[in-house]
This record gives C-alpha cells, structure tokens and sequence, in this order.
C-alpha cells in the first residue's frame, strides 16, 4: 500500500514528480485541524497505492508558496509529477474517500 513521508522545500520536486500517486500535507505543529487530519491521512496510506508527503510549512515555507495558500492544511494531489487537484481546509474521511475517489479509483 501506500507510504507517509516528511519531505523537505529541497526534496519536494523530487518528491512529487514520480509517476505514483502523492498527495502533500502541507501542515504546522501548532495547526489545530492539521492536528485533526493526521491520523485520517495515515489511513489512507494505509488503505490506497498513495504517497502521503508531510510538508511543515514551519520549517519549509518556500513549496507552499507555489500554489498561492493562505491556509493550512492545503492539499494538493500529484499524479506523474503534476499537480491533478487541490484542497484547503480538514475534512472527515468519507470526503477525502470521495475526492480521491474521483481520480484514484
């Protein structure tokens, strides 16, 4: 099944531009709902053939910057290194089922 993986501002166009499925976490220790999706994105990777790259914002602010965020969690889903669809905000598990779901299965 799938993977979670830190990815660091230097690793991060490495990281997305394999020909799997990677959907960066871009989150914050002291980010509440980040807090609240962790465990829900862990079960997915558990679940599906799917990257999950975690993305501190802390510490590497300079990849969020590319898709123009104000908030986190922001979501972006990669599929053979280009960026397929995005999301801000936490969600329950059956939306994040249903949004995968529209690409995945």
């Amino acid at each position: 099944m799938g993977r979670v993986v830190d990815v660091s501002d230097a690793e991060f166009d490495m990281a997305t531009s394999s020909n799997e499925w990677v959907l960066v976490d871009f989150w914050a220790p002291w980010c509440g709902p980040c807090k609240m999706i962790a465990p829900i994105l862990n079960q997915i990777a558990n679940e599906k053939d799917i990257t999950i790259a975690k993305v501190n914002t802390d510490m590497n602010p300079l990849s969020m910057g590319k898709f123009g965020f104000r908030g986190i969690p922001a979501l972006v889903l990669f599929h053979n290194g280009k960026p397929v669809d995005q999301k801000t905000g936490a969600m329950p598990k059956p939306m994040f089922d249903q949004w995968l779901g529209k690409y995945m299965d």
